[in-house]
């Protein structure tokens, strides 16, 4: 079943992505007493993901957190070597915490998953954003397949 407005974030450990390698870090003390954005994306350096759905939240990080915003998190399903990299490509800094859910049993919780395995690519995330308020969920965005319009960092900035 789907996550959806209301709900609580499952709580669970994924792994974040620095600059000092693999840290694992658990769901309640990224949501907990926070405002927190978290976009995810099928794929670390991907063509939409690296053109335009990561760098949107970077270059609107100020204003998203002039809107009450206390963290932004990016989840793939890649492992934490692979986000920490992604996250100093697009020079995230310490701005965005860069979340790997390499078995994609956080995604699957949430129940948004993608299967592409037909395409070589595994299970996956779908592209989708969602505003937690203290671990609970207060806007979700879930694209159409193919999409990039209801989970980019303007739409969500609007959205606050």
């Amino acid at each position: 079943m789907t996550i959806k407005v209301g709900d609580t974030i499952p709580s669970m450990k994924l792994m974040q992505g620095t600059a000092d390698g693999p840290k694992e870090i658990a769901t309640d003390d990224i949501f907990k007493g926070k405002k927190v954005v978290l976009f995810a994306v099928p794929g670390a350096f991907t063509p939409t993901c690296s053109a335009k759905h990561l760098p949107g939240f970077v270059q609107n990080l100020d204003a998203l957190k002039a809107k009450g915003v206390d963290s932004l998190v990016c989840l793939a399903v890649n492992d934490a070597f692979v986000m920490g990299a992604w996250g100093r490509d697009q020079g995230v800094g310490d701005g965005i915490i860069m979340l790997a859910d390499g078995s994609a049993a956080f995604t699957k919780a949430l129940g948004l998953e993608l299967d592409l395995i037909p395409r070589g690519m595994g299970v996956r995330s779908q592209r989708f954003a969602l505003v937690a308020q203290d671990g609970k969920v207060t806007h979700l965005a879930v694209e159409a397949p193919g999409g990039f319009e209801v989970s980019r960092a303007e739409a969500i900035l609007a959205a606050l």
